[in-house]
């Protein structure tokens, strides 16, 4: 296997040198698909019988450790497809769900629709944390002095952090998560984000470029973390693995069952994401996420190599007018100038490790714990 420097394209998904990381087998195909293709198999299950027993099984034990609760399970709720069919599956399959949603400022007219019409045709509790908006914009203005490529890292830290706090709160066991193997299952590049529970890098870089500190934002580092997993025993799951989840067909069944209205492109649901993903990250840090997304698809077999080639030809935007009106939005919603927006464009980037970080201490207790499961066992597995 060989790492490539100049310009190189998989040729069974579409990964490409954009990640740093990538690198090439003799045929063209890359690492990204060649490792996702190794795991999807325990994942997309052939028997239907098999996957339907799977998922009863876990079902029955989200409901025994719910028992003489107010609740059984936490599904963090966007308004996204993923999160609402989570939802809808939750409940039709006889959970007790408290939803839970984080209000940073970003939300879509749609997604503030959905998430409404959810909630009350499928009777289901909705608490939301409201972050001040005041405070979360110093957060981003701070983050975007930074330079550094994962702004999202605070919507996606505070998301986090909020659910296992209405878990722990309520006793909960198990938080359902709108995620899924088989369309999103391709690991991510390790220059195209950033660790989600860098609690520290959050706090550093708001203090040093806006000398504030957390008050209404959720948040949650790598002892958080342990403590919840650990103490209260909180488990975090892909619920949309025990199904057999394919995406148009789900959204078709939202949409006739509930009124819900889809989005264009994933993770649509946040105006602030749409701009991000669609135009802050292939402009400034040379970073298209659909090329990850579809190079999933393409290895699940749900669309082919040439439609995600094709699509890629396209804008993330769905037209011309949609994309200004989303950065005349944003402009006005940051109180920047569009001198501003460009000159933060045209500035390198920095990394989060600069400002400092917990991922060094994270990588050293996954080391230590993959070492200590490795030596266990060399010790007590049976030997054949």
């Amino acid at each position: 296997m060989m790492t490539s420097k100049s310009y190189q394209i998989c040729t069974r998904c579409i990964m490409d040198t954009t990640a740093d990381d990538i690198a090439f087998y003799a045929d063209g195909t890359c690492n990204y698909c060649t490792d996702f293709l190794a795991v999807l198999g325990a994942y997309q299950k052939p028997d239907k019988a098999e996957q339907e027993k799977h998922l009863q099984q876990f079902v029955a034990q989200v409901k025994q450790d719910g028992y003489g609760k107010e609740y059984d399970c936490i599904v963090g709720l966007s308004g996204g497809a993923d999160s609402s069919y989570t939802l809808y599956i939750a409940k039709k399959l006889g959970l007790r769900p408290l939803a839970v949603h984080m209000d940073n400022g970003w939300n879509s007219e749609l997604a503030v629709h959905n998430i409404a019409n959810l909630v009350r045709q499928l009777d289901v509790d909705l608490y939301t944390h409201v972050i001040d908006w005041e405070e979360y914009r110093t957060l981003m203005q701070a983050f975007f002095d930074a330079h550094v490529i994962d702004i999202e890292l605070l919507y996606d830290n505070a998301m986090q952090a909020l659910n296992y706090q209405q878990a722990a709160k309520y006793g909960i066991r198990w938080i359902l998560a709108g995620t899924n193997t088989t369309t999103e299952g391709m690991h991510m590049p390790r220059n195209w984000n950033w660790f989600k529970h860098d609690k520290k890098n959050i706090v550093n870089i708001a203090k040093r470029f806006a000398g504030v500190s957390l008050t209404t934002f959720p948040s949650i580092g790598t002892f958080d973390y342990a403590k919840y997993k650990l103490i209260n025993k909180i488990e975090w799951v892909s619920f949309l693995d025990y199904i057999d989840y394919y995406k148009p067909t789900c959204v078709q069944t939202l949409v006739e069952e509930l009124g819900y209205r889809p989005y264009p492109y994933k993770h649509y649901e946040s105006v602030f994401t749409r701009f991000y993903q669609g135009y802050i990250l292939p402009t400034k840090f040379n970073v298209d996420k659909r090329k990850l997304h579809l190079s999933t698809l393409i290895c699940s077999g749900q669309i082919s190599r040439d439609e995600a080639i094709d699509d890629m030809k396209h804008s993330p935007y769905p037209s011309e007018a949609e994309f200004q009106a989303d950065k005349e939005y944003f402009l006005k919603k940051m109180g920047w100038t569009a001198a501003q927006l460009e000159d933060y464009l045209n500035k390198p980037e920095i990394s989060h490790l600069a400002y400092g970080s917990e991922k060094v201490q994270w990588d050293r207790i996954v080391w230590l714990y993959q070492m200590t499961f490795k030596r266990l066992k060399a010790l007590f597995w049976p030997r054949i």
